[in-house]
């Protein structure tokens, strides 16, 4: 077995990479060609329902004005009601034709069994489920005292998209829907001060990339991972941690996300000059982990922000 192994690693990486230079034009011929008939075919979710957690502000309420400008029904969730109303109501005014308001805490498997039954019993189906809600929680991993007060950013985070995902999959099947994921660019460049925020994060791509081969197509997965992106987790400290990356305006990046899950894309990366930097992590992970150190792990910053 040891002798297998050994020819195997000799013998498969080269072999593998001579059939991907032959195959890859093949490859990007039906890879365009497929994005060109989602392009066309792209979904009209007027009418349809869409279900958006940590709607009261940043992604997830500009995601909630981008489905009601294409005429979709809304169903808004987050523990801030009144900011909740807020929103609802411009998106009223925008085009949605009918919007519900839920004060829920995804942490709580309770809140979000309660949030999808409200919706069906309102709307009588589920289109999209929009998993958004998301905190971090900045500090360097040593400094850590309390663990309990991390505990929070994987409840929310990770366990609040898996609550609201197990409740509204045996609607998203009957009505062949899509359930979008936001995770973080943060998940795959391993930021420094952001250990318990990545985890959460990176967590929810294997999550979903599992479940995805698990409903084949019977529910869309988009998995979404934003650069920096305008809201109040990029203001401040945080902001000023990374000053000269430019920030993306909320609305352009909400456009984006909806597009993407209307075209039954797998991934979506936003920006999408992002994705250089996972290319450098990949080819040089010494150098892109020697800067990120230099350049952010002596700055103090801990802060505690909604996403």
């Amino acid at each position: 077995m040891d002798l297998l192994h050994k020819f195997l690693n000799i013998v498969l990486p080269p072999l593998t990479f001579i059939a991907l230079l032959l195959l890859m034009p093949t490859f990007g011929l039906l890879k365009f060609l497929f994005s060109l008939k989602r392009y066309k075919y792209m979904e009209n979710v007027a009418g349809k329902v869409a279900l958006i957690t940590g709607a009261s502000s940043g992604i997830g309420e500009h995601v909630a004005y981008e489905y009601a400008s294409r005429g979709a029904c809304l169903v808004l969730v987050a523990r801030r009601e009144d900011r909740l109303q807020a929103v609802a109501d411009k998106a009223r005014q925008i085009g949605s034709p009918k919007v519900i308001v839920v004060a829920a805490d995804v942490s709580k498997f309770e809140d979000c069994k309660r949030f999808v039954e409200e919706t069906v019993n309102h709307f009588g189906q589920l289109d999209h489920l929009v998993n958004n809600a998301g905190v971090t929680l900045i500090d360097l991993f040593e400094k850590v005292t309390r663990f309990s007060d991390f505990a929070s950013i994987m409840d929310i985070n990770f366990w609040g998209s898996v609550y609201s995902t197990h409740y509204a999959i045996p609607h998203l099947r009957k009505s062949k829907g899509k359930i979008v994921v936001i995770s973080s660019t943060a998940a795959l460049l391993a930021s420094p001060r952001f250990s318990f925020y990545n985890a959460s994060k990176a967590a929810l791509i294997s999550f979903f990339e599992t479940l995805r081969t698990e409903f084949g197509p019977d529910i869309g997965i988009t998995i979404v991972t934003p650069g920096l992106i305008e809201s109040k987790m990029t203001k401040g400290e945080v902001l000023s941690q990374y000053a000269w990356v430019p920030v993306e305006a909320t609305e352009v990046c909400a456009k984006a996300i909806v597009d993407s899950a209307c075209s039954g894309d797998m991934y979506l990366t936003e920006p999408s000059w992002v994705k250089v930097w996972c290319w450098i992590k990949i080819l040089c992970p010494e150098v892109f982990e020697w800067g990120a150190h230099s350049m952010y792990v002596n700055r103090p910053c801990t802060s505690k922000k909604n996403s």
